[in-house]
C-alpha cells in the first residue's frame, strides 16, 4: 500500500493557556435540537434481531418541531414473547416498509440534531448495526443518554432504579411508556426537559458541559484535550503514545481530529480508555485516502505494535487451523501455519477451542481416523475402541485399504475448499434424531459445532477466492464526485486513491497500479495479508456500486459452496439470542 502523508506532530502544548475552539466550547442546550429515538425489537441483540417500529421526536428550546413513527417490516417473524411485550404483531407489520426506507428516512429526519435515547446504547446499536447492514454511513450523531444522566443526576431515595416507566412518573411525563416506539419517545422527552433542568442548577449550559456530566470527566483528561488539535480533521488512523513512543492504542475514523476529542469529554464510555488517555503524552494522525485504506492500516498498525489498549485484532499470528495431513491415510490435525505442502486446511480459527469444535464436527460425518501416529498399509496396528464404535473403518489394521479410505479423504477436502453438503447432512441427521428423543442440549452442542464449521468454511473459501487473484483493481464513484480506488493483490491491499471531480479516472488508476505495494502469493488458502485485511476487502467490494475495473486471475467461487448453507449461522445465532430473551444487562440501577 502506498504510504499517505502522515501529519507533522511538534511537542505537545502545555495544557495552560490553550483557547477552546468554537465546536469544542459546545452548543447551549437552548437553542440546541434534540431528536429523541426508542426502537422496538425482535429481541436483544442487533447481531440478531432486528428492529420493528421506530419512533423519534425532534424537540428544541422545550417546543416540539416534529415527530417520526413507522412500523418496520423484519425479514423474521415476530416472537410470542415479544408480541406480548410490545403488542406488535406480525400482522401489524404485514404492509409495513423495510428498514432499507424507513432507516434512511429516520436519519432525515435526525440529520443535525444531537441524539437522546434511554439506555442510548442498545438504540443506537440497533440502528448503526441497521445501517451497515443496508449499506448506510452511519452519521457520526452525538448522543446523550438519559439513564446514565439519570443515574448522576437523581439521588437513591429519588428512583429506586432508572427504568423510563420509574423517570416518566417522577418527573409527571405526559405521556405513559407502553413499549411501543412513539409513546416511549414522548416520555423520554419530558425526562429529559426534567433532567436538565435540574442540571442547569449546577451550571450546565451547553451539550458539550452536559457531555462531561454525564461521562464522569476526571481533570486530567479534560487538561489533554489539546493533544485533539495536533491531529488532522480528516478521514484516517490515529495513534495514541506514551512518553516513550510506544503505542497505547490505535483506532480509525472519518474525521480524526472530531474522533480524539471525544477521547477527552468521554463520550467514549469504554472505562479502559480513562485509564490510556492519563499515561497518553501524544496522538499521531495518519491521513488515509479512503476508508478501506484507514481500516486496513488499522489492522496492521494493531498487529505490528500491539497497543495493550486495544483487545481485538493484536495477534492475527496466533490463529489455529485445520490440516488434513499428508499421507497414505490422513487425518486432522491442528497447526499454527499454513505450508505449501498441498495439503488442505481449514481456518483461520480466533481460537483453539473453536478449531477443536469444527474438527468433532467433522469427525461426526466422516470416519476418519483420530488416532494420532503414523500409519502403513504395509505395518497392520490394533485397532482402537473408534473401529468397534463404528466410527472408523480401522485402516490401522487394514480394515480399509488406501483406495477405500481415500473416499473419506475426498469427503473432507471437499467440505474444506467446496461443498459441505455431505457433513452438513449428516450431522443435521444425528440433530434431528437427538432432538427426538428430546436430548436437546446434545443437539444444541452439535447444532453449534456444526455452525463454527459452517461459518469457517464459508470465510475460508470466499478469501481464498480472493487469493487467488494477482490483481484486482475496483473503484467506486463519491458522493462529492470523482472516484475512489483500490488495488489488491493475491487478498492485501496493494494501494488506495482517489481522483478529482471531472477528470477522467483511467490516468489515476494507472498511475495507482504502477506504484502499488508488490506483493507475493502466500500458500493456499491464505491470503498475503491476514484473513481480517481480506474480509475488510470482501465488505468493501460487495458495497453496492463499486466497479470492477481490472481482473489478472480468475475470481470465482466453487458451486455449490459453503456459502448455500449460511442460513445454519444465521438460524444458531437467532436461537441463542432467543434462548434469554428477557437477560437485559444493561444496569438500569441509580449510581451509588
Amino acid at each position: 500500500m502506498k504510504p499517505s502523508a502522515a501529519s507533522g506532530v511538534g511537542a505537545a502544548l502545555p495544557s495552560a493557556g490553550v483557547q477552546g475552539t468554537i465546536d469544542e466550547i459546545g452548543m447551549p442546550l437552548a437553542s440546541t435540537t434534540f431528536v429523541v429515538v426508542d426502537l422496538e425489537t425482535t429481541g436483544g441483540s442487533p447481531n440478531a434481531a432486528e428492529i420493528t417500529e421506530i419512533g423519534a421526536v425532534k424537540v428544541s428550546g422545550g417546543e416540539l418541531l416534529g415527530e417520526f413513527a413507522s412500523l418496520v417490516r423484519p425479514s423474521v417473524p415476530i416472537p410470542p414473547f415479544i408480541a406480548v411485550l410490545t403488542g406488535i404483531t406480525d400482522a401489524m407489520l404485514s404492509t409495513a416498509p423495510r428498514i432499507t426506507s424507513a432507516l434512511p428516512s429516520f436519519l432525515e429526519f435526525a440529520r443535525g440534531s444531537v441524539l437522546v435515547a434511554h439506555n442510548a446504547p442498545f438504540d443506537i446499536g440497533f440502528l448503526r448495526a441497521a445501517c451497515d447492514q443496508i449499506g448506510v454511513a452511519w452519521p457520526m450523531f452525538q448522543v446523550l443518554d438519559t439513564a446514565r444522566l439519570a443515574r448522576r443526576v437523581l439521588a437513591r431515595d429519588e428512583a429506586h432504579d432508572c427504568k423510563l416507566s420509574t423517570l416518566a412518573r417522577l418527573f409527571r411525563a405526559s405521556t405513559t411508556p407502553n413499549h411501543r416506539a412513539l409513546q416511549d419517545a414522548r416520555a423520554t422527552v419530558d425526562v429529559l426537559h426534567g433532567l436538565l433542568e435540574r442540571l442547569g442548577n449546577v451550571g450546565v449550559h451547553t451539550v458539550e458541559e452536559l457531555s462531561l456530566w454525564q461521562s464522569k470527566v476526571t481533570p486530567a483528561q479534560r487538561s489533554k484535550r489539546h493533544l485533539a488539535e495536533q491531529v488532522p480533521a480528516a478521514p484516517g488512523v490515529y495513534v495514541f503514545a506514551d512518553d516513550d513512543g510506544r503505542a497505547l492504542y490505535v483506532g480509525k475514523s472519518k474525521n480524526m481530529r472530531s474522533r480524539v476529542r471525544t477521547y477527552f469529554t468521554a463520550s467514549e464510555t469504554r472505562t479502559r480508555m480513562t485509564e490510556m488517555i492519563a499515561i497518553a503524552s501524544k496522538v499521531t494522525g495518519i491521513e488515509c485516502a479512503t476508508n478501506l485504506e484507514a481500516e486496513v492500516r488499522e489492522l496492521r498498525l494493531i498487529a505490528e505494535r500491539k497497543p495493550r489498549y486495544n483487545r481485538r485484532s493484536r495477534f492475527p499470528e496466533k490463529g489455529s487451523w485445520l490440516k488434513l495431513t499428508i499421507e497414505p491415510f490422513p487425518r486432522l490435525s491442528l497447526v499454527r501455519q499454513v505450508s505449501d505442502d498441498g495439503a488442505a486446511y481449514l481456518g483461520p480459527f480466533g481460537s483453539r477451542r473453536l478449531a477443536e469444535a469444527a474438527m468433532t464436527a467433522v469427525h461426526e460425518a466422516v470416519p476418519i481416523r483420530q488416532c494420532t501416529q503414523r500409519l502403513s498399509p504395509r505395518k497392520p496396528q490394533a485397532a482402537c475402541i473408534l473401529a468397534e464404535m463404528g466410527r472408523c473403518g480401522a485402516p490401522c489394521n487394514g480394515g480399509e485399504s488406501v483406495e477405500q479410505y481415500a473416499a473419506h479423504v475426498e469427503a473432507v477436502r471437499s467440505a474444506f475448499t467446496g461443498d459441505p453438503g455431505p457433513v452438513v447432512r449428516r450431522i443435521r441427521e444425528r440433530i434431528d434424531s437427538l432432538a427426538h428423543r428430546q436430548r436437546y442440549e446434545d443437539a444444541a452442542s452439535h447444532r453449534d459445532r456444526l455452525s463454527t464449521f459452517v461459518r469457517t468454511a464459508m470465510r475460508c473459501q470466499r478469501i481464498a477466492a480472493l487469493a487467488a487473484v494477482r490483481q484486482l483493481v475496483a473503484a467506486r464513484r463519491l458522493e462529492a464526485g470523482g472516484w475512489e480506488f483500490h488495488v489488491v493483490r493475491h487478498a492485501r491491499l496493494a494501494a488506495a486513491g482517489t481522483s478529482p471531480p471531472g477528470a477522467d479516472p483511467r490516468p489515476y488508476v494507472d498511475a495507482l497500479a504502477a506504484t502499488a505495494e508488490t506483493v507475493l502469493p502466500s500458500p493456499p488458502p491464505q491470503p498475503a495479508g491476514t484473513s481480517e485485511e481480506a474480509e475488510c476487502i470482501l465488505r468493501w467490494l460487495e458495497i453496492p456500486g463499486v466497479r470492477l475495473v481490472e481482473v489478472d486471475g480468475k475470481w470465482s467461487f466453487p458451486v455449490p459452496s459453503a456459502a448455500a448453507y449460511a442460513h445454519i449461522v444465521g438460524a444458531t445465532e437467532q436461537d441463542r439470542a432467543h434462548a434469554a430473551p428477557f437477560a437485559d444487562r444493561r444496569g438500569l440501577r441509580p449510581a451509588g
